[in-house]
């Protein structure tokens, strides 16, 4: 089972970094409020979300969430980490056939709570579109 777990605590260093990047399809934003039941027509009626002050639908503000916990979980800290808080201010829309990189960077690490401090940063051609904090809480190497 080793070889399915993601780093440990001891192998983390303040800096280091992780991304993922997915490229948002029409799927992606019907199934996503299908799951989270969010139908808010700015997402999915291309009619009404013109009327707004976005003039096209956007993405739900939390498929870029999803996304840093993708990174999270996937990739650094990974699997057997435990996802704990996040904060997170929507900065600028998505649309879709926007590419989001999420990227996760270690910020502080706790030894003695196994609490590792990142700051989590979603990006669409360089732009910040959600930027916060997230508290996972991660395994020592076993002994």
């Amino acid at each position: 089972m080793d070889d399915l777990h993601g780093f440990y605590l001891e192998d983390l260093q303040v800096g280091q970094t992780a991304s993922y990047a997915k490229t948002v399809t029409e799927a992606d934003v019907v199934l996503f409020a299908g799951v989270s039941g969010d139908d808010n027509p700015v997402h999915i009626n291309a009619e009404y979300a013109e009327q707004t002050m976005f003039g096209q639908r956007i993405v739900h503000g939390m498929f870029s969430a999803a996304l840093i916990s993708a990174v999270l979980g996937t990739r650094m800290p990974g699997p057997g980490a435990i996802y704990i808080d996040q904060q997170l201010k929507f900065k600028a829309p998505v649309h879709i056939g926007d590419t989001v990189t999420a990227t996760a960077k270690v910020l502080e690490i706790n030894q003695e709570r196994r609490r590792v401090l990142l700051e989590t940063v979603c990006t669409v051609k360089g732009k910040v579109v959600a930027e916060g904090v997230a508290t996972n809480m991660v395994d020592r190497r076993p002994v």
